[in-house]
């Protein structure tokens, strides 16, 4: 049981806005003559005399006064309860608290002002070691996931997680360390060490990285942006005996150590199947300046705009382009070079496999974009209306990219010529379900065009999961 009692220095405004009376469980309690409630509540100021929180254990007082310095600014009853509502929500943000809950009541003491507020926060922690099994659902591939987490390890909200995944495609396990700022916890650092094992069948490829990465991630405005270092030693090796000569020419050990840059701006209502507001990603990453043997400039954005229209459709429109810069002589490596094609970018062709190729195997490329075009509408009829049903939405589509190596001495007009030539498209329609803010499956029908030599199509009814769609 912890108390952080604290007194407003703000002077009482000379005049504020009007608000009505409030009536909770605990305010019928307090025993006052009504002439002197009936004064207190219509009083147009008020003062937050003290704030208390029950039931701190681990959680230092000096931190949760962080999150709760707004609700002494609050200058009548209407500001109190919406102060502390936006402190509530801080609260149950730093994932510590199991549950928060807040009482308003007025003054009681020998010191207390006729116009006298108390806040009360009580709050349960969570337990100091905790345990989750849960599935994941990634970019059309599923994954079991065990995880052990250390919250609050020392009373300002650090995190310690050891985390185990188990997938269809990827196998890791990794340890992290997390620690956000007292009083901004969009600003925080972590630390993370992995080992992650995947196979890439388009590839013929199996990857393994065991590294370390350091982040720091900070507001700006109206932006979030993380910096971050990764040293990680990669084995490539063939999956299968009938891989290309070009995937066993990659095949071996190498050592990437990167600085990379991310600035995210997101005014969707939802990340998964949003109906207004837009986003812009963009992506910076320098590899070989601090060591390793691998060397590379890497450059890609991803922009989406989203405009609600009549009878409860939505227009969304996205745009995703990369490029990779080799520096030095030696040759990009495919675990760094980019994918396109599958159900969660250009729909209608199989998973990745656009672009350069050998005997089979997709190679990746060096630049690409990708463009999309989408109207949700909901389902004929609104079966299931309110409910249910609102979690479907019908999808009609048009996608379109191309994916390729570039020759960096022949200059920007050059490569936006070879980036316009053999574009692949596909267009059709078919059915979306969001699953809450976690992921969202998609079921439609695909009609692909632009084919060109190599690639593989998907004509016809595709799956996709993920949470990350063009």
């Amino acid at each position: 049981m912890g108390t952080v009692h604290a007194r407003s220095l703000d002077p009482l405004p000379a005049a504020g806005p009007d608000f009505g009376s409030v009536v909770g469980d605990d305010a019928e309690l307090v025993e006052m003559e009504p002439e002197t409630r009936q004064e207190v509540l219509e009083n147009k100021d008020v003062v937050v005399q003290y704030v208390h929180f029950d039931g701190l254990g681990r959680t230092k007082d000096d931190f949760v006064m962080y999150e709760i310095g707004e609700v002494f600014k609050a200058k009548n009853l209407i500001d109190v309860m919406r102060k502390s509502h936006e402190a509530r929500e801080k609260l149950l943000r730093l994932g510590i608290f199991r549950q928060v809950e807040v009482l308003i009541d007025t003054c009681e003491g020998d010191d207390a002002l006729p116009n006298g507020i108390d806040v009360t926060f009580e709050v349960t922690e969570l337990r100091r070691v905790t345990g989750s099994y849960n599935t994941m659902v990634g970019n059309n591939e599923g994954s079991m996931v065990l995880g052990i987490k250390l919250p609050n390890l020392c009373g300002r909200a650090e995190k310690m997680t050891f985390q185990f995944s188990y997938g269809t495609k990827e196998t890791s396990y990794g340890l992290s360390f997390f620690k956000p700022q007292p009083g901004n916890f969009e600003r925080n650092f972590s630390v993370n060490f992995y080992k992650v094992t995947g196979q890439f069948p388009w590839s013929s490829l199996r990857e393994t990285d065991r590294g370390i990465s350091t982040e720091i991630s900070f507001p700006i405005w109206k932006t979030s942006h993380t910096l971050k270092w990764e040293g990680v030693w990669r084995e490539l090796g063939c999956l299968s005996r009938t891989a290309s000569f070009s995937i066993r020419e990659q095949s071996g050990h190498s050592l990437k150590s990167s600085l990379s840059h991310a600035m995210v701006i997101d005014t969707r209502n939802s990340s998964i199947l949003p109906r207004k507001g837009a986003l812009l990603k963009i992506n910076q990453e320098l590899a070989g300046y601090t060591g390793g043997d691998v060397s590379f400039l890497k450059e890609d954005f991803e922009l989406q705009l989203n405009k609600k229209m009549i009878w409860d459709s939505v227009l969304s429109a996205s745009l995703w382009s990369g490029m990779l810069v080799p520096i030095g002589e030696k040759p990009s490596s495919i675990a760094d070079r980019f994918y396109l094609g599958g159900p969660t970018s250009v729909r209608g062709f199989s998973m990745y496999s656009i672009g350069p190729q050998s005997e089979g195997d997709y190679l990746g490329g060096e630049a690409y974009w990708a463009g999309g075009l989408h109207l949700y509408t909901p389902l004929p009829f609104r079966p299931g209306q309110g409910g249910f049903g609102d979690l479907f939405r019908t999808h009609f589509f048009l996608n379109a990219g191309n994916l390729c190596n570039l020759n960096y001495g022949e200059g920007p007009k050059a490569h936006l010529r070879k980036l316009a030539e053999c574009i692949r498209w596909s267009y059709g329609a078919g059915i979306v379900l969001r699953l809450g803010n976690i992921a969202r499956l998609e079921l439609n029908y695909c009609i692909p065009m632009g084919v060109q030599s190599g690639d593989r199509i998907c004509d016809g009814v595709q799956f996709g999961a993920g949470i990350r769609f063009l």
